[in-house]
């Protein structure tokens, strides 16, 4: 690699990478993200290398392993460009007739392809299977264009451009446009972008650090992972551009060590970006320099949180402290830090690339642009979905996510990660964006979305995240630690036939005192299970406890003896 000293160089790079790409070159891409590595897809590319070099297609046909591109109920997912035909649970026993037939032949696998449960009839492409027609995939949708390990697949499909672009605006011009954007963080609170860094550029201090939050923990949630597995320099480019905004030089992607490939294709990226002179001292003949280096967190649910995250990356348990002093100003090693989620920061370049302007016009009036959730629980299409800020649940779980299986009925929709709210059949028109799912007990969160049946009892729910929560609080301060403990000790009593008169308002009165006085999010969020679920589901609670019978049947209380 040559590194480029000048964004000229940049333009005339990716020039050349396009010049010496045939558009009209077969090229297979194959899911290996994590979810279609359980499909087996690493036998399916081994099987697609070995076919192509059997039928002597080696200069003919491009092999491309791709992140995640959403559609995980499917997998394996293989794709045929430039005609975009879509295959779905391919199998390496497959690969011989995909080969012969539609590379060799032009004719298409019809049992490869979807089928649309409404029409009964075969989807070809991919931008026409309704689970991915009804998306705005403006993020998760580059997975499927490129090799996650070569920055030139990025280049090509003008990756570093918006790079290239904000090198030529001044910072506090960079941080204006991502205020009019409107954008909000990603990772769970919502805050607006443009003021943290903002503040973070105004602080007095020696040394400023941005962080790339990927330490994703939610049960049920892999948006991060899919999006740095998948296409890791959307998240350096967007945090390239952050500190040159704030002034920062030093950068660290905190990645849970659980996902060792996103691990790798974030430390491929940084030393590609390196290599291209896109980091490391004066980027692009800028004058700006900028180091980042890939942590390892230990897998705490609660180093989620910003102060934890930091404690945890200096070395120190993962703690969290209270916030008297924001980390915009005293944050890593007392210095000012700005720390963003990963999908926050992919939005960076998207919004640079095409300006403000653009991205206001998607969403809602105040929750802008689109939003990676993942899909999973009782629905058809178990996977990872991009819609604009707005759309209504109903839309999500029905339209996209193909309705309840095996005939049973909706209950309930779970968002925001254990510390989220439960929402019932009656909200499913809700649009879904920041300040609605507040409105009605739950949250947005990273973008965790579990469906439930009516098989599904909601005290048992309650209890369940409940338990997750007392589990990986990090025992610091009293409210969370005895709190939760107490808690669910209530919720396990309810569910094992030993409720009594008085529990529920003792829930009530417990999630009160955590919102008021826990030291962090995990605290003061944990009771949105359990109050949303006695707000829209109280009957459940006092049928466990009056009736002792579990409306759902899943408590089983027979055998235990209620004196």
């Amino acid at each position: 690699m040559v590194k480029l000293k000048s964004l000229g160089e940049l333009e005339s790079l990716r020039k050349s990478i396009i010049g010496k790409r045939d558009p009209k070159k077969a090229v297979i891409t194959i899911c290996n993200g994590t979810g279609c590595q359980a499909h087996g897809c690493k036998a399916v590319t081994a099987a697609f290398h070995e076919e192509v070099k059997k039928q002597n297609l080696a200069g003919k046909v491009e092999i491309k392993s791709i992140g995640c591109p959403g559609f995980c109920e499917r997998g394996t997912l293989v794709v045929i460009k430039p005609q975009d035909i879509f295959y779905q649970r391919v199998r390496d026993k497959d690969v011989p007739e995909i080969i012969t037939e539609t590379i060799g032949k032009g004719n298409v696998v019809q049992r490869l392809l979807y089928t649309d449960r409404k029409t009964d009839k075969k989807v070809t492409c991919e931008q026409d299977v309704p689970f991915y027609k009804r998306q705005m995939r403006l993020i998760i949708g580059n997975n499927g264009l490129i090799d996650p390990t070569s920055i030139d697949d990025y280049l090509a499909i003008g990756g570093y451009a918006a790079l290239a672009k904000a090198l030529q605006m001044s910072p506090e011009g960079i941080i204006d446009e991502v205020r009019k954007a409107g954008l909000r963080g990603r990772g769970g609170g919502g805050f607006p972008t443009a003021n943290k860094w903002e503040s973070t550029r105004k602080a007095h201090g020696d040394t400023k650090y941005v962080i790339a939050n990927a330490d994703e923990g939610d049960p049920g949630a892999f948006m991060d992972r899919a999006l740095v597995e998948g296409n890791p320099h959307s998240v350096l480019e967007g945090m390239i551009i952050g500190a040159y905004a704030i002034g920062s030089n030093h950068g660290y992607v905190y990645i849970r060590n659980e996902y060792p490939m996103a691990v790798r294709h974030m430390q491929t990226a940084i030393q590609q970006a390196e290599e291209y002179g896109l980091l490391g001292e004066n980027i692009l003949g800028s004058g700006f320099d900028l180091a980042i280096r890939v942590s390892r967190g230990g897998g705490a649910f609660v180093c989620g949180e910003s102060t934890a995250l930091m404690a945890s990356l200096e070395g120190r348990v993962g703690e969290p402290r209270a916030k008297y002093v924001h980390t915009s100003e005293q944050g890593l090693w007392g210095q000012p830090t700005n720390l963003n989620n990963v999908e926050t920061w992919a939005n960076v370049p998207l919004i640079i690339n095409n300006g403000a302007d653009w991205y206001q016009k998607i969403g809602t009036e105040n929750s802008k642009g689109t939003k990676i959730f993942s899909l999973v629980g009782n629905i058809t299409n178990t996977g990872l979905v991009e819609v604009p800020m707005g759309i209504t649940l109903r839309e999500i779980i029905y339209d996209i996510g193909g309705g309840i299986p095996k005939g049973r009925n909706f209950k309930a929709v779970q968002t925001g990660g254990p510390s989220g709210g439960v929402i019932p059949e009656s909200l499913l028109d809700l649009p879904v964006d920041f300040d609605e799912l507040n409105k009605v007990g739950s949250m947005m969160g990273s973008g965790g979305m579990i469906v439930m049946d009516d098989k599904t009892c909601m005290v048992n729910i309650a209890n369940y995240f409940v338990t997750f929560l007392e589990g990986e609080s990090c025992g610091k301060c009293l409210p969370c630690r005895e709190g939760l403990r107490q808690m669910k000790h209530i919720l396990t009593g309810i569910t094992e036939g030993r409720g009594k008169k008085g529990d529920i308002e003792l829930l009530e009165e417990l999630s009160a005192m955590l919102i008021d006085a826990a030291l962090c999010a995990l605290g003061s969020t944990a009771p949105n299970p359990v109050l949303s679920t006695i707000r829209y589901f109280r009957d459940e609670y006092e049928a466990h406890i009056k009736d002792k019978k579990c409306p759902a049947g899943v408590c089983n209380f027979e055998a235990v003896k209620v004196k």
